[in-house]
């Protein structure tokens, strides 16, 4: 779809993509169109109105007929702003409630992207689709297609009037059209390259700010204010610059079209005059003439505007399309239901890269018994979280097998697959709500006693209860009103009130203090109690307890064994547990 922006604006394939969101309002779209036209006709039926009154009841005095005429006029003024109103507001509404249901196929489409699609695609890039760009293909509809058809067919029914009432007059008013059509031309391939800088601009302005205000404690620990902000003006000013060619485009056509329109006005006058002094025309029809001139170029005066609205639209739908386009999702063509799992799992020769084969886990078997728990062990970068993201389907293996209870993950249903697996992540995210809304994600089906019975049971009901608000508590974004130890907390609650058959726990008792590790250890034994469990730890206290450990070691199992088994074994495991627990 990329050829929709590059190459000319009205493509018709990407046009009829968004038009195909207007068929349930296929109604109203139909009756905005036809406003659209009763206006354009209507239109140049006031000056003719104005001709015939100057000809036939002023030169020759008819205060009646005149009085009637005028009575008309107003009418038909009243008439024209009923008219426009309510073709405006439809036009408005269609836009909106278009870009409503557009907003909802992308955000359901982002939803269900691989994790791998977010690890390379900026957060405020997709903001700006999902915001921004989706506002701007409103203006498609309340300000674009509908408005050029009407502003063109306006331009048509005139000339048709004016060459109705004086073809030669009709000529010398349309001799500056050529250097109009000229100047439009240019106007219209400059324009469309500068919104694309300006869209391109929006997006990385987005890209910068968001990432920035979320790692805002960074940028001041390292004092690196200065820095930044010398990065955000250079971004700020491409954007600027974008805005500024296209104020600059405008500031050219504008004055241009001002000109020309001037110049019509004269030749009109002097030819015009030249007709009424030898009887060849009326003064009527020329007092109609001045008021078709504006008529004439205001349409194409605000033809230009329109086709700015129209060609930023597109802009924006060809980067929303994009998005749509994207075929990012886990496949979800597994039938089988997850819900009776017990939670064996096996791992048979898998291996598994993030791109190409830049391998991470290189031929990884082993297999853990129902309700057993296993843990992983290694240096960072070894692939233990690797491991765990297979499991949910959070990414994708490329060889081997991973079943569980004998079944391929493929093969299960998706979303009842991740039910049924339960993650405590290191990095905990919590949203900008309530602990409660935390811990259930708003689902209905788990009340507020569950929600205490485990905060109970995992011992974080009396730090709850000691907010402002107990469970009302809102947390702030990120989480950022309760401390690390908190977080994880929070999070094993909200594994427990889920009931996961498999237990996922990421580096859970990381960066903590010793009260709030004694907490989580508690936690964890909880937790893992009755259910397949995957631990991956640092600190070897936290799985000394474990059915099986396996030590990894650039994306390869080293060593494998409980405890004990692997002390004996005087390998990577063995001078692990000195460092932590021999003094030096």
């Amino acid at each position: 779809m990329s050829k929709g922006v590059s190459g000319n604006v009205f493509d018709l394939k990407l046009l009829k993509r968004v038009l195909d969101y207007v068929l349930p309002y296929k109604g109203t779209f139909i009756l905005t169109g036809i406003l659209v036209i009763v206006l354009a006709l209507l239109a140049p039926i006031r000056p003719f109105l104005i001709q015939y009154a100057v000809d036939n009841y002023i030169l020759i005095p008819n205060e009646t007929m005149l009085l009637n005429v005028t009575l008309l006029l107003v009418s038909l003024l009243v008439l024209e702003a009923i008219l426009q109103f309510t073709q405006t507001f439809l036009a408005n509404w269609i836009g909106q409630t278009v870009i409503k249901d557009i907003r909802v196929d992308i955000y359901k489409k982002i939803n269900n992207f691989k994790l791998q699609y977010f690890d390379r695609t900026p957060i405020g890039t997709l903001v700006t689709r999902v915001v921004s760009d989706i506002e701007t293909i409103a203006d498609i509809f309340s300000q674009g297609i509908l408005i050029i058809i009407g502003d063109i067919l306006k331009l048509v029914v005139v000339v048709g009037f004016m060459i109705y009432e004086d073809w030669r007059l009709t000529i010398a008013v349309l001799l500056p059209m050529p250097i109009l059509f000229i100047a439009t031309y240019w106007f219209k391939n400059y324009i469309k390259k500068a919104f694309q800088d300006v869209r391109a601009a929006i997006s990385n302005l987005n890209t910068f700010v968001q990432e920035h205000l979320t790692g805002m404690n960074v940028v001041q620990v390292f004092n690196r204010e200065a820095q930044e902000l010398a990065a955000f003006e250079k971004i700020n000013y491409q954007h600027a610059q974008a805005n500024i060619r296209t104020v600059w485009a405008n500031s050219v056509f504008f004055p241009v079209v001002e000109v020309l329109s001037a110049i019509s006005l004269a030749l009109l006058v002097w030819w015009g005059a030249g007709d009424v002094i030898s009887d060849r025309t009326t003064l009527g029809t020329l007092m109609a003439f001045i008021l078709y001139i504006n008529m004439l170029y205001r349409p194409i005066r605000q033809l230009a505007d329109k086709f700015n609205t129209l060609q930023m639209g597109m802009v924006a739908s060809e980067r929303v399309f994009k998005v749509l386009d994207t075929h990012a999702e886990i496949d979800k063509k597994g039938e089988k239901s997850a819900m009776q799992v017990a939670g064996r799992i096996e791992f048979k020769n898998v291996w598994f890269a993030y791109v190409d084969e830049n391998w991470i886990l290189k031929n990884i078997s082993f297999t853990v018994e129902q309700s057993q728990t296993l843990a992983f062990v290694g240096a960072t970068g070894a692939g233990k979280s690797s491991v765990i993201n297979l499991i949910g389907r959070f990414y994708e293996y490329q060889k081997g097998e991973i079943k569980i209870d004998g079944v391929s993950v493929r093969d299960y249903k998706l979303d009842e697959l991740r039910m049924v697996v339960g993650v405590v992540l290191q990095d905990v995210f919590l949203f900008s709500d309530s602990i409660l809304n935390n811990i259930s994600l708003r689902n209905s089906s788990i009340s507020k006693d569950e929600i205490i019975a485990a905060s109970k049971a995992v011992g974080a009901h009396e730090f709850i209860s000691k907010l402002p608000g107990g469970y009302d508590f809102n947390v702030q974004e990120r989480g950022g009103m309760l401390s690390s130890g908190q977080r994880q907390l929070i999070a094993f609650i909200r594994a427990y009130v889920y009931n996961p058959r498999i237990l996922i726990l990421d580096e859970a008792t990381s960066s903590v203090d010793t009260e709030t590790e004694r907490l989580i250890q508690n936690a964890i034994n909880i937790l893992t109690k009755g259910r397949t469990s995957i631990i991956i730890a640092h600190r070897l206290a936290t799985i000394q307890k474990a059915d099986q450990i396996i030590v990894m070691d650039q994306g390869e199992i080293v060593e494998q064994g409980h405890h004990q088994e692997l002390l004996e074994q005087d390998g990577v495991y063995q001078k692990l547990f000195e460092l932590q627990f021999t003094k030096a």
